[in-house]
């Protein structure tokens, strides 16, 4: 049987859009995998620097430290074992650059080959020390003989996830809490919907049912001129106008906090909000209008009363999307946030979103280190999110379809 030239080609097309779409799409599961692959490397692992141990007395009772316990003792908050389950003994914090406040130069050696050793009597003579030393100190007989690892906890998904301190290259252990990270990120977002929805659906509403033809053929450019504009210029202007004028009006020290943030995200949210919502706004059958016209309504009432009913789950996805758009948002709230890894309590802090801290550390995060897979890690969790909302956005717009078939 002879195949037509015509049937040919169309074979050839629809191979090269099988082609297209299983490249595409082992493409986007390849970036998933290698993402949470480096991600979850992070869990299960001691959050202490690569190549340094934490040493204590060989006859030192306390089995095991949490990282804040540690981070504690460096800190001189926690300065007696007995707040830790130890002997009551103050707590004597040793790093190696402390030998010299023990020993001479001559009794270090002339190429300090004797500091080990040094070290190894420290550690016997002093019941109280805890070390922060190099592992290759340790391995030296003259130091694990007196002394011990003292091990750590372990990072889990619990505690990265509520910890609330974010100090990855901290030392002697790395702070990884990310709750203040997604609290920032969660406050910014939820300040711009709220700032861009209504604004957004206003414009909606007059474009779909008010403007005329005129006023919308000059409105729709505008508007998507706003979609294309980079998001560094929002991130300036947002710096050299928002930023000053908030620390005017509300009399702050520094201007840069999550309201900058979320106004600017507010702005660069509006195209997207207005777009879908004036589509849904269309979809209201021309028939229901001129009924509840006909009823007596008038045009607001009908607008209030069977427009906004009718297409609440256009709207909804808009909003959705929206907040998809400002969390996903990188250089424009690094610019206007004031990157403050702390919880925040009012809108009018500073604050540090997970998009905004991957963009500022990862250029000097070593790559495979704890610093590094922090960061995939919150990749994770930016992905999530991301997919939990574009999932709630799928379920509303199907329910959108089945009530209106």
């Amino acid at each position: 049987m002879k195949i037509s030239p015509k049937r040919i080609f169309e074979n050839i097309i629809e191979a090269i859009l099988l082609i297209s779409s299983t490249v595409t799409t082992l493409t986007v599961l390849l970036i998933i995998i290698f993402l949470f692959g480096e991600g979850l490397q992070l869990f299960n692992k001691t959050p202490l620097e690569e190549g340094f141990e934490v040493v204590v007395n060989k006859n030192n009772p306390v089995n095991q430290i949490g990282v804040q316990q540690l981070k504690n003792i460096f800190d001189a908050n926690i300065t007696n074992w007995k707040e830790l389950g130890g002997k009551k003994d103050s707590i004597i914090v040793f790093r190696t650059d402390d030998i010299t406040r023990y020993y001479s130069e001559a009794e270090l050696g002339a190429n300090l080959e004797l500091v080990p050793q040094r070290i190894g009597e420290l550690i016997a003579k002093t019941p109280g020390i805890i070390c922060f030393i190099s592992s290759k100190y340790f391995n030296n007989p003259a130091i694990s003989t007196q002394g011990r690892k003292l091990p750590l906890k372990k990072i889990t998904v619990g505690s990265f996830l509520s910890g609330k301190e974010w100090f990855p290259t901290a030392q002697p252990v790395a702070q990884l809490g990310v709750l203040p990270l997604i609290l920032g990120t969660l406050w910014v977002s939820l300040g711009a919907i709220l700032l861009a929805l209504p604004l957004g659906l206003a414009t909606a509403i007059y474009m779909a049912e008010i403007a005329n033809d005129k006023v919308r053929r000059i409105l729709k450019p505008i508007i998507e001129l706003l979609a294309g504009i980079p998001s560094v210029v929002y991130g300036f202007f947002g710096l050299i106008v928002v930023v000053p004028l908030i620390q005017k009006v509300f009399g702050l020290p520094v201007g840069e906090t999550a309201l900058a943030g979320s106004i600017i995200l507010a702005i660069m949210a509006l195209p997207t909000i207005i777009t879908i919502s004036e589509d849904a706004i269309r979809t209201t059958p021309r028939a229901m209008k001129e009924a509840s016209l006909a009823l007596g309504a008038n045009k607001w009432q009908t607008i209030h009363r069977v427009v906004i009913p009718y297409c609440i789950s256009g709207i909804s996805a808009a909003a959705i999307l929206g907040i998809g758009r400002a969390i996903g948002e990188t250089m424009a709230v690094l610019m206007v946030t004031g990157n403050a890894a702390v919880i925040p309590h009012t809108i009018l802090e500073p604050v540090r979103t997970i998009p905004a801290t991957i963009a500022a550390e990862l250029g000097e995060a070593a790559q495979g280190g704890l610093h590094f897979k922090a960061l995939f890690a919150l990749g994770c969790i930016l992905f999530l999110i991301t997919m939990f909302i574009n999932i709630l956005v799928e379920i509303i717009s199907s329910r959108r379809k089945h009530k209106a078939n």
